[in-house]
């Protein structure tokens, strides 16, 4: 909880909240990583099946969140120096699924763009779970931990079946 008031206090400014909010809503349930993976396959029609394959890698990283918030059940932060400042689907809490699916676009997509997304993407929107008061500071940890796990494994089973 001190790491989460520490945030909110540092850096929990009107702007930064907007900006957070909106991240919030571009991340639910991954969508707006499955949207701009779609646009990626109907733009790129040479490396449409990567495009597909990568997207499609960002949805079994979400799912593997849901699943493993259902298994582990840890409840949201519930604390009064502590600001809940946006709504969620769910109560449960470990791990971010928003850092989960981030950090699979970071890997799957930056592989595909070229660019190296990984810390211009997870930062801000594990940042973001924090100054919301949604997450606790292990909790996107883990998310990005998870993302980045079924990342690297989709990308080396696609690399396999393409041999």
């Amino acid at each position: 909880m001190r790491v989460l008031e520490a945030v909110q206090g540092a850096i929990g400014t009107p702007q930064v909240v907007s900006v957070a909010r909106g991240m919030s809503l571009f991340g639910e349930h991954a969508a707006g990583w499955l949207v701009f993976g779609a646009l990626g396959a109907l733009v790129d029609r040479r490396r449409r099946r990567d495009w597909v394959v990568a997207t499609a890698a960002v949805a079994v990283a979400h799912g593997a969140s849901v699943g493993v918030k259902r298994v582990v059940r840890r409840p949201r932060p519930d604390h009064d120096r502590v600001q809940v400042l946006v709504g969620t689907p769910s109560r449960l809490s470990f791990p971010s699924a928003h850092a989960t699916s981030t950090t699979a676009a970071a890997v799957v997509f930056g592989a595909l763009l070229r660019k190296p997304l990984v810390a211009a993407l997870v930062l801000p929107m594990a940042l973001s779970r924090m100054v919301l008061g949604v997450h606790y500071p292990t909790d996107v940890v883990a998310g990005s931990v998870l993302g980045a796990t079924v990342a690297v494994v989709a990308r080396r089973l696609f690399r396999k079946g393409n041999r």
